[in-house]
């Protein structure tokens, strides 16, 4: 049990800014608020943050960490299985590794949960799992076992199969792959669903792996559609639209440039990475005032590193650059905590300081955006697992 008092509160739900305080009690936030009677916490381990600001614990919306292992390359790389462009039944948490550095040096920046999975060479590339990041067995990281479908439109899937002499190498090819699995899986799901009702003259479908893993769209699980492009972006919401997918659009590098089309298509964006190079063509309009036009226009939106593409340690130096050129200081928390957890359906576990959530907690020794800022304290699950 650890009571964090003198905190300069930041909770992402009522208390913004504010001098407060957070209690822990079996791994969960037991209470949080700015008026304390310390004698309730009597038998608590007292954490004095001497007016230092406390946030949730940092969520990452999208990365590969675990499964794009860090220090080598082929042995510890299982992000994308490129011998077939439709995969949905792969699950990226069968390839994370736990032990891989990344997850350490993660934890040490304030990075608390992760949104991790499979790459976008594929069309269709199987399910993300979302864990924390201190854990000796992906069992013990694991929070929830799958978040969400990858798919992908844009240059990596056309360039890694025209490679291979076979569809898709053109973006036509790559968005009609797409319908044609879906609708494959919406059939496959409606027989099944069918069958199971006892509906006259329906016959149970013979089990199709993959089938039988992309049907959960149409039950509501979430798909990631990776887009950088502009013209990708409007091909990933009349895709999403056209068979009424619950989905989030992750990269979304030119949104910034047709926010309307954004905004009135009411998908959810998840930005990055935006540090960097431009490294391949669909990357050259990367701007970090994307992220105030975005919050101009009101559109959801949270941030990621993409992880190896930046490192997760790097996570709120990228935000900062984001503030830099306009984005508020508290959209830009918003985006890397609550929105974040939100997009992926695990905010009822994360991403914000709440009674019955988990107990992620984050105490820094200055402004969490300025560029000298180290954690003095992590906590996950209720446990102090990094203190300076």
């Amino acid at each position: 049990m650890i009571l964090i008092k003198n905190a300069t509160l930041y909770t992402m739900d009522k208390i913004n800014g504010e001098t407060g305080y957070v209690a822990l009690k079996d791994g969960r936030v037991e209470e949080v608020g700015t008026k304390l009677d310390e004698s309730r916490f009597e038998n608590y381990e007292i954490i004095d943050a001497n007016g230092r600001t406390v946030t949730p614990g940092l969520v990452d919306p999208h990365c590969h960490v675990g499964v794009m292992e860090e220090g080598i390359q082929f042995e510890g790389n299982d992000t994308n299985e490129m011998t077939n462009p439709i995969y949905p039944e792969l699950r990226g948490l069968d390839s994370v590794y736990p032990q891989d550095r990344a997850f350490d040096y993660a934890m040490k920046s304030g990075v608390t949960s992760v949104v991790t999975g499979p790459g976008s060479a594929n069309v269709i590339g199987g399910t993300f799992t979302a864990l924390k990041t201190v854990g000796q067995t992906v069992e013990a990281m694991m929070f929830k076992d799958e978040v969400c479908m990858k798919m992908a439109l844009g240059e990596n899937p056309k360039r890694v199969y025209s490679g291979q002499k076979k569809a898709p190498s053109t973006r036509m090819a790559t968005a009609a792959l797409m319908r044609e699995w879906l609708q494959k899986a919406k059939e496959y799901h409606k027989q099944l669903k069918d069958f199971d009702k006892g509906v006259e003259g329906v016959t149970k479908p013979p089990f199709d792996m993959k089938l039988h893993s992309l049907m959960r769209l149409f039950d509501g699980m979430l798909v990631k559609i990776h887009a950088h492009r502009s013209d990708d972006i409007m091909t990933a919401i009349r895709i999403a639209k056209e068979f009424n997918l619950n989905a989030t659009i992750d990269h979304a590098t030119e949104a910034y440039l047709i926010p309307e089309a954004i905004k009135e298509s009411g998908v959810p964006l998840i930005i990055g990475p935006t540090l960097g190079a431009s490294s391949k063509y669909e990357l050259i309009n990367r701007s970090f005032k994307s992220a105030k036009v975005l919050e101009a226009f009101d559109i959801p939106f949270a941030i990621m590193t993409d992880h190896p593409v930046i490192t997760l340690d790097v996570t709120l130096i990228q935000a900062a650059l984001f503030i830099k050129d306009g984005l508020s200081r508290q959209k830009a928390l918003d985006a890397l905590t609550l929105t974040a957890a939100k997009l992926n359906g695990i905010d009822d576990r994360v991403g914000s300081l709440e009674k019955g959530k988990d107990g992620d907690v984050v105490i820094w020794d200055n402004d969490p955006f300025d560029l000298m800022t180290r954690t003095a304290l992590v906590i996950i699950d209720g446990k102090i697992v990094h203190q300076v």
